[in-house]
C-alpha cells in the first residue's frame, strides 16, 4: 500500500510538471493568442514556479519515502573513503 501511495504522488508530481510545461510551450509559440494574460513573462513565471514546486515534491519523496532514499554528500564520501581502503574518517 505505502508503495501505490508513493507512486500515485510521483506521478501526480510527474503530470503537474508535464500540464506546466505544455502551459511554457503554448506561451512561447504563440503569446498574442493569450488573451487574459497580458504579461507573458509573468505567467510563464507564474507556470515555472508551478513546475519547481512538483518537483520538489519529487526530490522529497525520492529522498525520504523511496526504499533505496540517496546518499547524503556526507555519506557518499565516507563510503568512498571506505571503498578505498582509507579507513575511518576520524583518525
Amino acid at each position: 500500500m505505502r508503495n501505490i501511495i508513493i507512486d500515485a504522488a510521483m506521478a501526480h508530481a510527474e503530470g503537474e510538471i508535464q500540464l506546466h510545461k505544455a502551459n511554457v510551450e503554448v506561451y512561447l509559440k504563440n503569446p498574442a493568442g493569450i488573451g487574459e494574460h497580458s504579461d507573458i513573462m509573468e505567467a510563464i513565471q507564474c507556470e515555472l514556479d508551478k513546475m519547481a514546486t512538483a518537483d520538489d515534491r519529487l526530490e522529497m519523496l525520492s529522498k525520504y519515502f523511496s526504499d533505496t532514499p540517496e546518499k547524503t554528500l556526507f555519506e557518499q564520501g565516507s563510503q568512498q573513503q571506505l571503498d578505498e581502503g582509507q579507513g575511518s574518517l576520524f583518525k
